[in-house]
């Protein structure tokens, strides 16, 4: 139910959540690196890579309102909705993208290439500016969606 509020657009624990964990991911990875505890080298992508993968997604996600992990979850305990809709309509999915995949990958899946592109480096300026002003902006929304009791 949180998930359909979510995209219905009354229940924003979901965005709460994700905004809090790119937060956490990103100040956590880019200090890790920084420390050289670990080495950050970012996978090259594409437009088309990106709207065949959201496309594929968000159909799933919003006929069922469940990504795959809520999905194998709801599984577990029991929901054949998840069990019939979700794992059936996840192996045919993935039936589907493997037939069309060797089409898919010479017309559409490298169209738009835009190789290991990181935001700073698509703006210009430095991984820790861009931090602290992505920072400022999630903290900014998160206060805003708590404020407004959303």
């Amino acid at each position: 139910m949180i998930i359909m509020g979510q995209l219905l657009l009354y229940d924003w624990t979901v965005a709460k959540i994700i905004l809090t964990a790119i937060l956490t991911g990103m100040i956590g990875i880019h200090l890790m690196n920084y420390m050289g505890i670990v080495n950050l080298h970012p996978k090259s992508g594409s437009v088309g890579s990106t709207v065949i993968g959201g496309l594929i997604f968000g159909a799933g996600f919003g006929m069922l309102g469940y990504c795959p992990g809520t999905m194998t979850g709801a599984v577990g305990q029991g929901s054949m909705d998840a069990l019939l809709g979700g794992v059936l309509g996840m192996l045919i999915g993935v039936g589907l993208f493997a037939r069309m995949y060797p089409w898919l990958s010479r017309h559409v899946l490298k169209a738009g290439d835009f190789g290991e592109l990181t935001i700073p480096k698509a703006l210009g300026k430095s991984q820790w500016k861009v931090i602290w002003i992505m920072t400022a902006g999630i903290t900014a929304i998160l206060a805003i969606l708590e404020t407004a009791g959303l």
